[in-house]
């Protein structure tokens, strides 16, 4: 196969469609930050080992689960749904409770694990929403972060955890 072969992919990254023309052999993280420019989806290892490159990623029904995007090629992601952490953001630009949460109780040092951790405990927090700091610590456990020791990582996702639980709880007229 020549290397000038492309094929036609079309993604929905953060709300967004966009349709490229990529190399069969291109990761989706690759895309991702070269094509679409979210640097924030950091390349980390390229072995899949670290998580630093975690996604959200779905079908069409909407479901979205954490996939280490340079596991994953950018055709495999055709016609799926990708969120990223800038996608995260509410629509006025407001931190998602998992990003607030690890941003006031220090949960990074360098920082460049965090995309991928915050991927993956938002993923972690839909599927549990009240886990304990074994199950975090479970629901974690393919990214890997050189630097915190985890224990404020682990307190970040329960205090998003807590947040997002009594945003649940609020009348609906009170989440507008």
């Amino acid at each position: 196969m020549s290397s000038s072969h492309r094929v036609r992919v079309s993604v929905d990254v953060d709300g967004t469609r966009y349709v490229d023309d990529v190399e069969p052999r291109t990761l989706l993280v690759h895309h991702l930050r070269e094509q679409l420019g979210k640097v924030g989806t950091v390349v980390g290892c390229d072995t899949s080992n670290c998580g630093s490159c975690t996604v959200l990623m779905g079908s069409a029904d909407g479901a979205q689960h954490s996939v280490k995007s340079c596991s994953v090629l950018a055709v495999q992601a055709d016609g799926a749904s990708v969120t990223t952490v800038e996608g995260l953001a509410g629509p006025g630009g407001e931190l998602h409770a998992v990003q607030q949460a690890f941003h006031e109780l220090h949960a990074l040092q360098c920082g460049f694990c965090t995309p991928g951790m915050i991927m993956s405990a938002v993923d972690l927090l839909r599927d549990n929403p009240d886990p304990s700091d074994a199950e975090v610590r479970e629901g974690l456990s393919g990214n890997l972060c050189r630097c915190t020791g985890y224990q404020n990582i682990v307190r970040a996702v329960q205090s998003a955890a807590a947040a997002l639980r009594a945003q649940a709880e609020l009348p609906e007229e009170a989440t507008v």
